[in-house]
């Protein structure tokens, strides 16, 4: 028997934190009866406003990884697989990937509007098939940055740990939890 209605892990942990990041506009979370590629669909309080986006949950791969150093200044490091095709046919305005850490009480959430996601991907990571491979990691507290890890050396992984890291391409930390929240905000006040 097919189910009616089904929504994974992202999604859920996504309509349930909308509203707390969002907690000044009130907003409305729908959930699309028919799969078109959006995930969900967030309103403001009047719903005269919208935004669609696209949910990707990953697995935290850090208890695997064999580096001490940076395991312990890492909240989670996810790994998510993306169709370039479906990106850039995709209509949703965002894309919100959830790294849900082992040791962490809450997941963190990359909101990055699909057009600088689809720039920040050109040329990179991509199979024969048209996959797009990324790592996204969050650091701990002090530091509390986001950084795309695949295929990164060394040197860069121990200045990840210290905090010392530069890359603006790998940087996704402006788009990291109340950071990305606050461009979707822009988008529902218009």
């Amino acid at each position: 028997m097919k189910p009616l209605f089904t929504i994974h892990a992202g999604e859920y942990l996504v309509g349930l934190h909308v509203p707390k990041y969002l907690k000044a506009l009130k907003p409305n979370v729908w959930i699309p009866a028919k799969d078109t590629g959006i995930d969900l669909l967030v309103t403001d309080s009047s719903n005269q406003h919208a935004v669609s986006l696209q949910v990707k949950y990953g697995k935290d791969f850090l208890p695997e990884m064999k580096k001490p150093d940076l395991r312990r200044s890492l909240r989670c490091r996810s790994w998510f697989t993306l169709n370039r095709t479906k990106l850039n046919k995709s209509q949703a305005q965002f894309w919100v990937f959830v790294l849900r850490g082992f040791e962490s009480d809450a997941p963190d959430f990359v909101v990055i509007p699909k057009t600088e996601l689809q720039q920040r991907m050109k040329g990179k990571h991509t199979s024969e098939r048209g996959t797009l491979q990324i790592y996204l990691c969050s650091t701990k507290e002090k530091k509390n940055r986001c950084w795309e890890m695949r295929d990164i050396r060394r040197e860069a992984e121990r200045q990840i740990a210290e905090g010392t890291y530069k890359d603006p391409v790998r940087d996704f930390t402006k788009y990291l939890n109340e950071a990305g929240w606050a461009a979707i905000a822009d988008r529902l006040k218009r």
